[in-house]
Parts: structure tokens; sequence; C-alpha cells
């Protein structure tokens, strides 16, 4: 019986051992696959005291808020990183309290943010929306380091810069 144990006691030891190191070995290689290099988490960046800079193209999307962001015309910009340097996740404010994430760990782009608001308004109707349009994005630091404010007005404006020039001719008809 003494031998049984003993053989018994070898075993139990040698699966345990065997348990214990390669899912360790799993976990740190898994999590470095995972986020890309230069990519920071947001509260890094904030014990850094690194300021975040918001893509300028927001701006210029004239996106609806309930239509899908595949069907902007400027696809490169949506391929933009929104925030310099790229973090993993940020929060996006909006002014009624409303609050989406926007997460990639390879950076979150600006068709990141879009989708994420789109995920919130694609059911509404344009009518049920009050400022259906994005204006661009607000990072206020001193309000919150890891979220940007959305800033959204009433309609697009003209797409291309020929409606300013068309206005400066009627004004010149007039005197």
């Amino acid at each position: 019986m003494s031998a049984e144990t003993s053989d018994l006691t070898k075993v139990d030891s040698a699966i345990s051992g065997l348990s214990s190191s390669p899912p360790t070995e799993k976990k740190g290689h898994r999590r470095a696959s995972s986020s890309a290099a230069g990519v920071y988490n947001i509260n890094d960046l904030e014990k850094e005291g690194k300021e975040l800079q918001i893509a300028k193209e927001t701006q210029k999307l004239n996106w609806k808020l309930n239509t899908s962001p595949a069907t902007l015309d400027d696809k490169e910009a949506l391929k933009k990183f929104l925030t310099t340097p790229p973090v993993k996740k940020i929060d996006l404010h909006f002014p009624l309290g409303l609050e989406v994430t926007a997460r990639n760990l390879k950076g979150v782009t600006i068709k990141d943010a879009l989708d994420a608001i789109h995920k919130q308004f694609k059911k509404k109707a344009d009518d049920e929306l009050e400022l259906p349009v994005l204006a661009g994005f607000e990072w206020d630091k001193e309000e919150s380091w890891t979220r940007l404010v959305v800033h959204q007005k009433k309609e697009g404006a003209p797409s291309s810069s020929g409606g300013k020039k068309k206005d400066k001719k009627k004004e010149t008809y007039d005197e």
C-alpha cells in the first residue's frame, strides 16, 4: 500500500506542476498581441499629464447621428485616429447626459467614435432629434480628462465652399 500511495503523490505533484505554468505563459503572450504599440490607456495619459488633441476632420463631416458612418463621402477621414496620441477607449459625453464609449485596442478612430454614436441613434427618426448633425468634439481636461464632449448642430453646413461664393455674388448684384 505504501508504494501505491507514494506513486500517487508523485503523479499529483507532476499534474499540479504542469497545470500552473502554461496558463501564465499564454496570458502574457495574449495580452501583448492585443494592443498596438504607441496606443495609450487614457488613464495613463492623465497620470502623465499628456494632453489630447482631437482630429480636426470631425468638424467638417456634417454627419447625421442617425445615419451609418459608412454613408460618409470622406472615407479617409474615418480611418484617422480620433485623438493624438491614440487611445484604446474614450467616453463620448452628450450635453443632455448620454454617454457612449468608443473602443479600439489599436487606437480609437473617427469611425469607431461615429459607430458608437450611431448605435445609440440609429432607431431615431430625423424629427425626433433636436440637433441631428455632429458639429465636432471638445476635450475639456478641467471637467474630465477621460471623456470628450460631443457637440451637435441643427443642420449640416454646405458640403462645398461654393455656397459662400454664391452669397458674395448675390451681394454684388444687389449693389
